[in-house]
């Protein structure tokens, strides 16, 4: 007996995730408080890379760490989200989860922050 999705057909399937994928990124960055600051400033430095010029390669790490941020804080929100959701009270070994998880976006965090800074550096202050 055939899937749903393999009813559906490669193509229309890969579409539909498509679309259930920008929904997740929407919900993400309209809902959450994280996804809002993340995309904002994420914005705020891409128009800084438009104004001071920054060079095709310097695009390709700034798009790079933006989307790392970006997807680890999604993954850090849906992970509290699911512990949340299994476990709603303080529990010593979701709050591990949940810390490990956040963990992970520090390190992008500061991944991205020392990126930014050799790209925008010299050009505000160089």
């Amino acid at each position: 007996m055939a899937s749903e999705n393999q009813k559906i057909g490669f193509i229309k399937g890969r579409v539909r995730g498509g679309f259930i994928a920008l929904k997740g990124a929407f919900l993400f960055v309209t809902t959450e408080h994280s996804g809002m600051v993340q995309f904002s400033l994420a914005l705020l430095l891409s128009y800084a890379g438009y104004h001071y010029n920054i060079s095709k390669t310097e695009w390709m790490f700034h798009v790079i760490v933006l989307a790392m941020v970006l997807s680890v804080e999604a993954l850090n929100t849906a992970v509290e989200k699911l512990c949340d959701f299994v476990h709603d009270e303080h529990h010593e070994k979701i709050g591990f989860v949940k810390d490990v998880a956040a963990g992970a976006v520090w390190f992008s965090a500061m991944a991205a922050l020392i990126v930014e800074f050799l790209i925008f550096y010299p050009k505000m202050f160089g």
